[in-house]
């Protein structure tokens, strides 16, 4: 029976059997040490017999073996744990020599991304590289478990669409059976329809955007958490939820997992329980008071803006995370709500140190000003893309509103990453659609 390598110090003076990889061979004086890693971490090995030894003769790091030995308690080993007299078997011999070194610090530096990327299948089996993904697993878990314990409905929605439904040129084209159609920018008319039948749902899937950008906070594929809620009172309770979330699952993260995250040199986030909230039009106005450049014609807020805006939050009101409200007019999308007592939008951005994570509005719910509103951005309410989604308002939906909230990017800020790349298994941007 295979004994996970966790396990072990549980098993001390008995014989186990560990299966995993060859991650690391040493030779010390006469002695032959290897490391074995499975799923849970790392064993060393002690080869004194020579024909054991022999059996790993050209072999090299990703040989996948089955050793049978006894479990010697040892503190200078990992784990505590050290394995003697083995028998190996090998399962999977591995000839080539690899062409990185898992073993060794994986370089996270910009201008190593092509290399870190190209070899992506290799240095993923590097533990420390391995931590990023398991916070982003337990990050993502966190996540489903405040929703659903908030009483959201997990949905999938199509990903090939009808045409660029939201409008705007950053859509992928593609020909379906003789058709055009386009790869979801969010499932945003879907996740409203879904509030006529569920009234709370979420999601947590891939967007495409065709962005010709190679910034550090930009991909052409990226996973986004969409959440939607009917029957809200006022935008204020889409906030609530927000801020309830984003402090619900920090909390658990660091509370459970602190060990893992500083052995990835993360700090834990300063967050207060009701996050600040800070005007578009305001945000200009300080930024350029204190920069001396005039911002205050814009109807979005600049990177540098948000990185300002974010420094200023922790620092005057304790909260690495705030709000940035009333957008402009100019500024919304037709399926947002406008504000009845100003030319703005009932619409927030969750900036959190220092970037834009969610866009968080209210939604139109009414149909007809719904059709008011497609005609003015210039869309066609008659488009088959548009026929079903309208279908829901015409036949009744309560006030909403909701979220799309970036994982790629709350991964990349919670650790500390310097791109959103990096907290990408596989990233997708302008020049890279491999591995």
């Amino acid at each position: 029976m295979r004994t996970l390598v966790r396990d072990l110090a549980g098993q001390i003076d008995q014989s186990v059997t560990v299966k995993g990889w060859l991650h690391k061979i040493r030779k010390l004086g006469g002695l032959n040490f290897i490391n074995l890693r499975d799923r849970s971490g790392l064993v060393q090995v002690l080869i004194q017999d020579e024909v054991e030894a022999e059996k790993l003769r050209g072999l090299q790091i990703g040989t996948v073996l089955s050793i049978t030995a006894k479990a010697v308690k040892d503190e200078r080993a990992p784990g505590g744990v050290e394995l003697h007299e083995p028998a190996i078997e090998v399962m999977v011999p591995v000839t080539d020599v690899p062409p990185i070194e898992i073993d060794k610090p994986i370089d996270h530096k910009a201008e190593n991304f092509d290399t870190l990327f190209e070899h992506r299948p290799l240095n993923l089996r590097n533990l420390q590289e391995q931590k990023i993904f398991r916070v982003r697993a337990l990050i993502n878990q966190l996540i489903r478990e405040y929703l659903v314990d908030n009483e959201f409905v997990e949905i999938q929605t199509p990903k090939l669409l009808a045409g660029a439904t939201e409008g705007g040129a950053e859509a992928f084209k593609l020909d379906y059976f003789g058709q055009e159609a386009t790869l979801a920018q969010s499932p945003q008319l879907y996740k409203q329809m879904l509030v006529g039948a569920f009234e709370r749902v979420f999601e947590i899937g891939p967007a495409f955007r065709a962005e010709p950008s190679m910034t550090t906070r930009h991909l052409a594929e990226s996973t986004m958490l969409d959440i939607e809620m009917g029957f809200i009172e006022s935008h204020d309770d889409v906030l609530k939820i927000t801020e309830g979330l984003v402090n619900f699952v920090i909390g658990k993260l660091w509370d459970n997992n602190e060990q893992l995250l500083k052995s990835l040199n993360a700090t834990r986030p300063v967050l207060s329980e009701s996050f600040p909230r800070i005007s578009v039009a305001q945000v200009h106005e300080l930024y350029s008071k204190d920069t001396g450049e005039d911002t205050t014609k814009e109807k979005d807020l600049s990177p540098a803006e948000e990185r300002f805006i974010s420094d200023w939050s922790k620092q005057q009101k304790g909260s690495e995370a705030l709000f940035v409200t009333d957008f402009p007019i100019e500024a919304m999308k037709f399926y947002h709500r406008k504000n009845p007592d100003q030319d703005t939008v009932m619409w927030a951005d969750l900036l959190f140190r220092g970037l834009e994570i969610a866009t968080a509005p209210e939604r139109e719910n009414s149909y007809a000003k719904m059709i008011e509103q497609m005609k003015a951005a210039g869309l066609d309410p008659e488009h088959p893309g548009y026929k079903y989604y309208l279908t829901a308002f015409k036949y009744g939906l309560p006030p909403h509103g909701g979220f799309g909230f970036g994982i790629d990017r709350f991964v990349q800020k919670i650790i500390g990453l310097s791109s959103v790349k990096e907290a990408v298994l596989f990233p997708r941007d302008i020049n890279r659609l491999a591995p």
